[in-house]
């Protein structure tokens, strides 16, 4: 598969949302996500609105569904997206339904291990369920709450090569990434890169981070394209 980038817009009013993804376009990132936060704020409309804007473009919602499966999946088809989230923790028929109405709605599923006890097991068994990608994630909070209370932090980097090896779907690693970090993932054999907060958008405040947005997203597309073709059908 080749390399992707994708940018979350964990922003909370779509006129920023589209504003940043615009900038994100040209700058050469390949996906866009509404992030949970603009799903929130927006809900169908901020998946509308970014496929109105941008016709060809795949839109991952992160809907991080934990039941009633079906109904979000087919909502979020229907509005534009290409891509859902769905997260290993919900009950199996939760999996089972969003990948079905992925089938017939045409839109891919993306599988989240956030929070798992075991996250290789739980990545392998988001794919036996039909997922089609993998989300390998150390979560927002999680992370936040380990620092506050002076542990050190996880990172999705720590068992990413293990996920990878584990699994035939394409995976990409989330949570407390730096940019050079995040860069280097398909290294670990996970093609799909994907910035959002804190890396372009403000972890604290959910707006674009500040500075010159478009020439970082820029660097970031050459080195991540550079590297081709991963491997993920092993």
């Amino acid at each position: 598969m080749k390399t992707i980038v994708q940018i979350s817009l964990d922003i909370t009013n779509i006129p920023e949302a589209i504003e940043t993804a615009q900038v994100a376009i040209r700058a050469g990132v390949d996906w866009l996500e509404v992030g949970t936060p603009l799903i929130i704020a927006e809900g169908m409309n901020g998946v509308r609105a970014l496929r109105k804007e941008f016709r060809d473009v795949p839109i991952v919602a992160d809907l991080k569904t934990m039941d009633g499966g079906w109904l979000e999946a087919e909502m979020m088809a229907k509005a534009g997206a290409t891509h859902v989230v769905v997260m290993e923790r919900a009950h199996a028929e939760t999996i089972k339904v969003v990948v079905k109405a992925g089938k017939d709605f045409g839109v891919k599923v993306m599988g989240d291990n956030l929070a798992a006890s075991d996250m290789v097991t739980a990545a392998k068994r988001l794919e036996d369920l039909g997922c089609d990608f993998v989300i390998h994630h150390i979560g927002y909070d999680q992370r936040r709450g380990i620092v506050a209370s002076g542990g050190t932090c996880p990172s999705p980097l720590d068992q990413l090569r293990e996920v990878v090896q584990t699994v035939r779907i394409p995976v990409q690693a989330v949570g407390g990434l730096s940019i050079e970090q995040a860069m280097r993932t398909p290294e670990y054999g996970a093609p799909l890169v994907v910035l959002g907060a804190p890396l372009t958008i403000d972890a604290d405040s959910f707006k674009r981070a500040e500075g010159d947005l478009e020439s970082t997203l820029r660097m970031i597309c050459e080195k991540v394209h550079a590297y081709g073709d991963i491997p993920v059908d092993k």
